[in-house]
């Protein structure tokens, strides 16, 4: 399995545009070869921070979703609501 982590933090003011962009982001991603799992989280306390939870068979899969255009098109529709860069990181399950 190949596990990888975002962590998106948005302007406040932008913070509901920014959910439900991020929402149809993960419907149409868990509909992709090889994705196991895909969640989304909001934090409570700063709602304007997003976190990624994604689950793929193996690396290649999860290297293919990034190429896909419905990532492409999140990517361009959510740069303008960024407060700062994402911080994505991949990792391997240990346990």
């Amino acid at each position: 399995m190949h596990y990888v982590l975002a962590r998106i933090t948005v302007k406040p003011e932008v913070a509901e545009l920014a959910k439900s962009l991020l929402l149809d982001l993960v419907a149409k991603s868990r509909q992709h070869p090889g994705c196991m799992a895909y969640e989304l989280f909001q934090q409570t306390e700063a709602p304007h921070v997003f976190q990624t939870v994604e689950q793929w068979k193996d690396k290649a899969d999860a290297e293919a979703h990034m190429k896909t255009l419905h990532v492409g098109a999140a990517l361009a529709a959510a740069s303008p609501l960024l407060a700062g860069v994402p911080e994505i990181v991949a990792y391997s399950r240990l346990a």
